[in-house]
């Protein structure tokens, strides 16, 4: 089973829409129409740019690559690479642990599932969010890791990305 990252695409642009609407709706009207066009626009895209993501802010980026080192570096490889084949299920039906790195899918996904299938591991992640019989070789790290510690990781995670996949992530969480 493969888990479609296009999703997280078409909310951002369902939400660009909602947006849009509401700020539109805010302006003044003058003969039928908003007198000032051209605040709608800017208010979009800073809205755009206020996305939830203060979880991976001022975070102790040397903690998280100890940690990482310690507790995911055997899966995902000292340097964030993953395994061979990642893509590809084993014959158990399991995916290989994918990179970290910019080759992967990690700066695809919100801070919210990324710290839930660290927590609650592949399946019980995806269970929460009601994906059921997904065969995931990803423990959970519950008990095992604070969820401090976790957010650490993955700030360190986030730190070693060029700053387009780093703003691709950043855009993908919701606001709150």
């Amino acid at each position: 089973m493969r888990i479609d990252c296009s999703r997280s695409v078409e909310r951002r642009a369902s939400f660009g829409l909602r947006l849009r609407r509401a700020t539109q709706s805010l302006l003044p009207v003058t003969d039928g129409g908003p007198s000032m066009k051209w605040l709608s626009p800017i208010l979009l895209v800073s809205a755009t740019f206020a996305s939830a993501n203060h979880e991976l802010d001022n975070r102790n980026l040397v903690s998280g690559q100890t940690l990482y080192t310690n507790n995911c570096a055997s899966c995902h490889g000292a340097k964030l690479e993953g395994q061979p084949n990642w893509r590809s299920s084993n014959t158990d039906g399991v995916l290989p642990a994918p990179p970290h790195d910019a080759t992967g899918h990690t700066w695809h996904h919100d801070n919210g599932l990324l710290f839930e299938y660290t927590k609650l591991g592949g399946k019980g992640a995806l269970a929460a969010r009601g994906i059921a019989n997904f065969n995931s070789g990803m423990p959970a790290f519950d008990g095992v890791i604070s969820d401090e510690d976790i957010w650490d990781i993955l700030a360190f995670i986030r730190s070693t990305w060029p700053k387009r996949q780093q703003q691709f992530q950043k855009s993908v969480n919701p606001p709150h």
